[in-house]
């Protein structure tokens, strides 16, 4: 049994979803420990930025007729979507970068659905396969906030992993990430460490539920 495991943060050591996303996986790995781990890191490995609109070119191409760009453009969004397929369950740690989904992200998600098992209209091969998306936003988002609807990731995220890849999706959301570097935020941070801690709480328990579900534990 194998999980997937998606990071896009490009803040390296410090990033807080890549360490949220660092508990769910010890819990994966504590309850599961005979499992693998599939990593695709986006930020160090990026999608190559002509990749999409090559692969999408190569659909209206009969396979015996396309160029060497677009034979490579089907490939890679083939071996992505080989990577999600081979695996049991999925933890997926996306940040909101610029009120918006990371760059990152956006081009792994769009080179995807150029593979004809993602097509519309398809039955996702990835059904009620279990998920753990942990969602990280600098700030504060919440209601009564003066940035609250400014986020227009999460709900995408949602979108696209629970109802388009229609995985069985366990959502872990952290905000105030910034807190603590963040001069202006400093009478948040009490706050920021609570919403934290029970982000890493809540990962930790998607992390086991992912493992129970590799093992069939879970109905």
């Amino acid at each position: 049994m194998s999980l997937f495991r998606l990071d896009a943060s490009i803040r390296g050591e410090q990033s807080v979803s890549r360490a949220v996303a660092d508990t769910a996986e010890a819990a994966w790995t504590r309850t599961h420990p005979s499992g693998s781990v599939i990593r695709r890191d986006l930020a160090a490995s990026p999608v190559p930025v002509d990749a999409w609109a090559t692969a999408v070119s190569a659909g209206f191409v009969p396979a015996d007729q396309r160029g060497e760009a677009q034979l490579r453009a089907a490939a890679l969004a083939a071996s992505y979507v080989d990577e999600l397929v081979a695996a049991d369950a999925y933890l997926l740690a996306v940040p909101l970068y610029n009120y918006g989904v990371s760059q990152h992200v956006k081009s792994w998600i769009d080179i995807l659905l150029t593979d004809p098992r993602l097509a519309p209209g398809q039955a996702s091969p990835l059904r009620g396969r279990p998920a753990a998306l942990i969602v990280t936003r600098g700030g504060g988002y919440g209601p009564g906030t003066p940035r609250e609807g400014w986020d227009h990731a999460t709900p995408y995220y949602r979108r696209f992993f629970g109802d388009i890849l229609e995985l069985d999706l366990h959502v872990s959301e952290v905000e105030l990430t910034l807190a603590e570097v963040t001069p202006a935020m400093e009478p948040l941070r009490d706050l920021a460490r609570q919403n934290l801690e029970a982000g890493h709480t809540s990962a930790g328990k998607h992390g086991e539920l992912l493992a129970q579900h590799a093992l069939g534990k879970v109905a």
